[in-house]
């Protein structure tokens, strides 16, 4: 899921761009954040999500403080101010990256009546935020998708857990609302990714490589066409192709890059279904994601530029 779109400017990225994106992150956070506690509230209120309703209660509780533990104890390290002190908005727009990360991994993974995967899940995503970063043309960014990188590492580390059933997005509604539903859903990530994270070059870059491997499946694995394309009219694609692989913190900015990384994912996301490997999805952005993140370290071992100070932040006494 989304979390800081001004960390995902290429190093090739004019200060100008920088600017222009750092100006969109609150707009495009608050309105991701907006969207999934939405879809987590109707989720459990009558569309059937399977998980207990205290689960994204106590994630996102335990999320907030672990955020603000590591934010302020980094801020300390480095001698600078903690992103979250200077008010209450601030604050908000500090924790949104981490609200979004929480209400995702509660919701797209099924631990039973366990709440430690859960607590494990968003640890990880919330923790590779600030302890596994590179620098790149002078700034320390993330690399990994924090959302992503909780729930495959649940998936690994927790053989009995698993993704949430596809099904429970839709399971108790009926009708024109098993449309109305991922319609709105659909509706609301386009516009978001369209006005404010201009990542829809990758979305076409995703949709179309899932495309071409679903029909290098079908011709060469002997797969069978309709059943590889099937996850695409799932709610649960759609969370995936408009919510997670878009975050602009870990994907590139230009527009070729965008393209390059949703059909590398694709490809990737095809190799791993021959292979009988299961959460395809999930495994796939987290190679493509930590393979870049490599690609990115080497170049910035080669080429070290001027730190760059972060846009509303103090740069760091060293």
């Amino acid at each position: 899921m989304p979390t800081n779109p001004s960390a995902g400017v290429d190093s090739a990225a004019t200060p100008a761009v920088t600017s222009a994106v750092a100006d969109r992150r609150a707009p495009a956070l608050r309105r991701f954040a907006v969207s999934i506690t939405v879809l987590t509230v109707a989720g459990h209120w009558f569309l059937g999500f399977e998980q207990a309703p205290v689960v994204p209660l106590v994630v996102v509780g335990y999320a907030y403080l672990l955020d603000l533990a590591l934010e302020w104890s980094t801020s300390w390290a480095r001698h600078r101010r903690p992103g979250f002190v200077g008010g209450w908005r601030r604050l908000v727009d500090h924790l949104l990256p981490t609200h979004i990360s929480a209400l995702a991994c509660a919701m797209l993974l099924y631990a039973n009546s366990s709440p430690w995967p859960y607590l494990f899940a968003i640890t990880a995503a919330v923790s590779s935020r600030y302890l596994i970063r590179i620098r790149i043309h002078g700034r320390r960014r993330h690399v990994l998708n924090p959302s992503n990188t909780g729930i495959t590492l649940t998936l690994l580390l927790y053989p009995w857990v698993s993704i949430a059933p596809p099904y429970q997005f839709t399971a108790d509604i009926g009708g024109a609302l098993d449309w109305l539903v991922p319609a709105a859903v659909l509706i609301a990530g386009t516009m978001i990714n369209a006005k404010l994270t201009g990542r829809m070059p990758l979305i076409a870059g995703w949709l179309v490589g899932f495309v071409g491997q679903a029909v290098v499946r079908w011709a060469f694995a002997d797969h069978a066409l309709p059943a590889a394309l099937m996850p695409m009219i799932g709610l649960a694609f759609i969370l995936f192709t408009n919510y997670m692989i878009t975050d602009p913190g870990t994907t590139p900015l230009r527009p070729t890059g965008q393209i390059l990384f949703g059909v590398t994912t694709a490809m990737v996301y095809g190799l791993l279904v021959v292979s009988d490997v299961s959460y395809g999805l999930f495994l796939a952005l987290s190679i493509v994601c930590l393979v870049r993140g490599l690609l990115l370290a080497g170049v910035g071992l080669r080429v070290r530029g001027p730190v760059v100070p972060v846009p509303g932040r103090p740069t760091a006494v060293r």
